[in-house]
């Protein structure tokens, strides 16, 4: 299979017509969708816009990729655009971009496909090839001089290798020799692109290397345990974790994956000179602190705290559900029936893990796998303590900690003993040290807190409710999704645990269905603000919205940030406040309008809810501008 089989003539847009970057989006996007290779518009575009958050993919000299690997794309497919006067595309080296290639890659392409796509991301690193698309006038000229250099790079892929068996018989003085693993988020462009900038630059210093790429085909020329312990420094250019251990005692150099394309002389350099810390992996005993110190302190709290609670959602979710279904079928058929009591016995096994896995793993993103067990016998230990969710966040923390001070105390012990480690010293002292810590300290403390906490929040008066749900409900807004969306979350699933009180959950829920919500009835009653292709996501925004799912508002956010972003804190701060002032309560942790049937007063939180999405769409389509251009595919973007 050549790149002409995916990148078609009938792909190209030459010229573009986009002027901003989230109008390229839409215009490359609309295209896949025209051609039948994508069936889900707002899918796709959703992944290309979670790549760019990660990283933006204009790579820099005039070139971008954005690219999504997802259940949207039926078949693989490259889409090439020329703009002769250049987007401003947020890249690296912050030129405009000239030529783009939108890489469609479905979730279960071939290894074939994904072949093909690595070659393409290999020849974008050549000067000549750029420079003579940025002068193509067709399709079909694009097309020849793809192909030119698919034959050239297989020449001289092929003299390439006789000329290294040639110059090893022949050199006798040794040449540096480093090794690098290069791996991104989706695996289909900037892994290969690094792959090959840093092979090219390291011929070019005499530097002989070995490159391991992590791609969405797996895992290719994997290093070997000779390789390793040669080299005198691993270069990791990734954007996404990649196996470690195997690195231990030696000098790694961590940078992103974009440095491994535009920075590899910096990067080989550094190699070679061990410009590096030595790497510790776990088990290691001979760590020097101040090299490789994975307890960095308040730098990684939000990622262990997160790490927690993405590892607590399912559980929340299908038991939270499972459970308000069996208090349901408890109003219809009493308690003595067999389904409340299988469902309330099967929700309630999933239930009673919630604090557990919470504090788990976070003592787990602290602590590698040693601080597992500490941190689910700490929170299963502020469980029985009457310590509740507080309890346990603080169980996670204090046993991944622990686990840190254990591993320091134990790693002046000798070599002989380091097997006893992992089997039997950290499990019994992390054990020891954090129960011992939740027992007499941890748990009482918090026993103390978490009822006073309970007991005001049950004692506030209406206008204290009011303002607290409508700051719950405001806080899912701010960043849909992120720190505070999720902050206003965890307290709400913490009450809900501790008392099964649902009033707050009604709050947060209100204030996550809003966004989407608001900007799908939005491009309905102010079409002349929107775009078509906005007009398209705000009819799925309205399902996502009715869904419980806030994320579906992100693509407008980001397009117009301060108009989306605060109308939907005043509609969702709106909704969140009536939710608790005519005291409607949802017992399930997620669900949307599906588990609104299961909530106390339920008409009233649809009122709540058809309000506060009528009052932000209202603000957002008159404080947003008329588009400039109807018939134009780009996204409004001030």
């Amino acid at each position: 299979m050549k790149i002409k089989d995916i990148m078609l003539k009938d792909l190209m847009v030459i010229p573009l017509q986009a002027q901003t970057k989230e109008g390229v989006i839409d215009e490359m996007t609309t295209k896949l969708k025209e051609n039948g290779i994508i069936d889900d518009y707002d899918l796709f575009k959703e992944g290309i816009l979670a790549r760019e958050k990660q990283t933006s993919t204009g790579l820099g000299d005039g070139i971008a990729m954005p690219h999504a690997k997802n259940k949207a794309v039926k078949k693989p497919a490259v889409v090439f655009a020329k703009s002769d006067a250049g987007v401003d595309y947020d890249s690296l080296d912050g030129q405009p971009a000239h030529l783009f290639f939108m890489i469609a890659a479905p979730d279960n392409a071939n290894n074939v496909h994904l072949e093909v796509l690595a070659s393409l991301s290999r020849l974008l690193i050549n000067p000549d090839l750029i420079q003579k698309l940025k002068n193509a006038t067709s399709a079909e000229e694009v097309e020849t001089l793809f192909d030119n250099a698919e034959t050239e790079k297989e020449l001289e892929e092929s003299a390439s290798e006789s000329a290294q068996t040639t110059t090893a018989t022949q050199e006798s003085a040794p040449r540096p020799f480093v090794v690098a693993v290069t791996a991104c988020p989706t695996g289909i462009a900037h892994t290969y692109m690094a792959e090959d900038s840093l092979k090219k630059k390291a011929k070019e210093m005499g530097v002989d290397i070995r490159v391991e790429t992590n791609g969405s085909d797996g895992t290719k020329n994997r290093l070997t345990a000779e390789e390793i312990q040669r080299a005198s420094t691993i270069i990791v250019a990734a954007d996404k974790k990649v196996e470690m251990n195997r690195f231990s005692g030696k000098r790694v150099l961590e940078r992103p994956v974009s440095d491994g394309i535009n920075k590899t002389e910096e990067l080989i350099n550094k190699a070679i000179n061990q410009e590096a810390p030595i790497f510790h992996g776990e088990g290691d005993t001979s760590k020097d602190d101040n090299e490789y110190d994975k307890a960095s302190g308040l730098g990684t709290i939000y990622k262990d705290l997160m790490n927690g609670i993405s590892h607590m959602l399912p559980f929340v979710v299908g038991g939270g559900i499972i459970l308000a279904l069996s208090f349901l079928f408890e109003n219809w058929f009493g308690s003595e029936s067999a389904l409340f009591l299988s469902f309330n016995t099967v929700g309630g096994a999933a239930f009673n893990f919630l604090i557990p896995i919470l504090a788990g793993y976070i003592a787990y993103s602290i602590a590698d796998r040693p601080g597992l067990l500490p941190g689910m016998a700490g929170g299963l230990l502020a469980v029985s303590s009457n310590a509740g969710f507080l309890g346990g966040l603080i169980a996670g923390f204090m046993a991944g900690y622990v686990m840190i001070l254990v591993k320091k105390m134990l790693s002046s012990l000798p070599k002989s003993l380091a097997g006893l480690k992992t089997i039997l010293l950290f499990p019994v002292f992390g054990l020891l040290i954090t129960g011992l810590l939740m027992y007499f300290i941890i748990g009482p403390v918090f026993s103390t807190i978490n009822n006073a906490m309970i007991s005001f929040l049950g004692s506030l008066g209406t206008g204290n409710a009011i303002l607290l749900g409508a700051v719950l409900g405001g806080m899912m807004a701010i960043d849909m999704g992120g720190p505070f969306n999720k902050a206003a979350y965890a307290f709400s699933i913490g009450i809900f645990t501790d008392t099964g009180d649902g009033r707050w959950m009604a709050a947060v829920m209100a204030g996550g269905m809003i966004p989407p919500l608001a900007i799908g009835l939005a491009t309905m009653l102010f079409r002349k603000k929107f775009t078509s292709a906005e007009r398209q996501s705000g009819l799925s925004n309205i399902v996502l919205g009715m869904s419980f799912i806030t994320e579906g508002a992100i693509p407008f956010a980001a397009a117009d940030p301060l108009r989306v972003i605060g109308s939907s804190i005043i509609g969702s701060a709106i909704a969140g406040g009536l939710t608790q002032f005519w005291n409607t309560a949802i017992p399930a942790p997620h669900g949307g309008i599906f588990v609104i049937g299961l909530a106390d007063n339920p008409l009233m939180f649809l009122l709540a809810l058809i309000i506060g999405a009528i009052i932000s769409a209202i603000i957002l389509g008159i404080w947003k501008k008329n588009t400039p251009d109807e018939g134009s595919l780009e996204m409004h973007n001030i």
